[in-house]
């Protein structure tokens, strides 16, 4: 156990960290900004969730480098991978010996892949074994986390719950820090738009659409899924998307029960691979109609075609964007379906993304993009949050 912890906390010995050498070699990389949403005061039990692959891992040691840089003695500070973990009992003598450690910084990985995970640490709270410390456990399936989460009632003390998501559009524009000129913003979004916001897929990672994949496939045997019906589920997906789609009518498609299919996108929104948008009049919500589904990010909508050899509408994938952008913008993401259809209802705003679509009469308040007005309608969305 011991000897694990030496490999995975180097900056014990001052040993460079093989995770930031190779972040130090990419073209594109950045500071994270959903690092200043810890807390690092104690006592505080800290929960990140987000997608496999968007960059956690990496985050938690850049904050680590920092910390470090700025004084805090590196045997403060604690990182341990939960995936590493051969069973509970094993991840229950690390943390035990943890809690003896005097750490004042520590960071626990992919808890969702070991279950039970939160038993032996909410014991170890409850004792006040980390009274002194700052806890930050991350995980890939946000609603398991977040569920999870409501076990530690009153434990948290300053924690807070943080969500990692991949680079926004704005976010890559400062990213690339181009300027405002209208050809460089279009090309930025032509970019956003064929590969999205992962860290590998911006830097062109030759195998990351495979390793993408697999990494899915990973989380859908863990989940107990069946890879034959996810692939058959998303192939029908593809081919449907951006129109609402029924449950019955995927069902039919693909041969399993309207239950089955309202499981796995349950299970897949968990994952933040997709979104369910639900249709909304005037306040009300209907969770019978149709359902309008979003992928998180454009790159997963591209690795999707790419493990299914579907193909999607073009108006499928900005109109992901727009929808994905009014969800982080606002929390929330409807749609309306009646004499016309609205895409996206999302706080105060009603948008038509006509891109790709044919073009008709809508109401007043309902603002229409077109292709061309997308890129500046994302930062002028984002600007409003800054």
């Amino acid at each position: 156990m011991r000897e694990t912890l030496e490999i995975l906390n180097p900056w014990w010995f001052g040993e460079k960290d093989s995770d930031l050498e190779k972040w130090r070699m990419q073209r594109i990389r950045w500071f994270p900004e959903w690092l200043r949403g810890l807390s690092l005061r104690p006592f505080s039990l800290n929960f990140l969730v987000g997608p496999r692959q968007v960059g956690k891992t990496t985050g938690i040691k850049l904050l680590i480098r920092s910390l470090i840089e700025k004084g805090v003695e590196p045997e403060k500070i604690i990182y341990l991978n939960a995936e590493l973990s051969p069973s509970l009992e094993r991840f229950q003598e690390t943390l035990l010996s943890i809690s003896k450690g005097g750490f004042s910084l520590i960071f626990i990985d992919e808890v969702t892949s070991l279950e039970g995970w939160w038993k032996p640490l909410k014991g170890l709270i409850d004792s006040g074994a980390f009274g002194k410390s700052s806890v930050t456990v991350s995980g890939s399936m946000s609603l398991k986390l977040k569920r999870q989460a409501e076990l530690f009632p009153g434990r948290t003390g300053w924690g807070r719950m943080v969500e990692v998501m991949p680079l926004s559009f704005s976010g890559l524009v400062k990213v690339l820090n181009i300027g405002r000129k209208s050809s460089e913003i279009k090309k930025a979004f032509e970019t956003y738009s064929r590969l999205g916001g992962f860290p590998a897929s911006l830097n062109y990672h030759e195998k990351f659409y495979s390793d993408w994949v697999k990494a899915l496939e990973s989380d859908i045997l863990k989940t107990g899924l069946s890879l034959k019906t996810s692939y058959q589920l998303f192939s029908s997906l593809l081919t449907k998307l951006p129109s609402p789609v029924s449950y019955q009518a995927v069902a039919s498609d693909i041969g399993v029960s309207y239950k089955t299919v309202a499981e796995y996108l349950e299970r897949f929104e968990d994952l933040f691979v997709l979104k369910l948008a639900y249709w909304r009049e005037n306040g009300k919500i209907s969770f019978r109609k149709e359902k309008k589904i979003l992928f998180r990010d454009p790159f997963i909508l591209h690795a999707l075609s790419f493990w299914t050899r579907e193909r999607f509408l073009e108006a499928t994938l900005y109109e992901n964007i727009i929808q994905e952008h009014l969800l982080r913008r606002f929390g929330e993401i409807y749609y309306y379906r009646n004499a016309f259809e609205i895409d996206c209802i999302a706080g105060d705003l009603k948008v038509e993304v006509k891109a790709g679509k044919p073009h008709r009469k809508y109401p007043r308040n309902v603002i229409i993009l077109g292709k061309e007005d997308l890129p500046e309608f994302l930062l002028k969305l984002e600007k409003k949050v800054e």
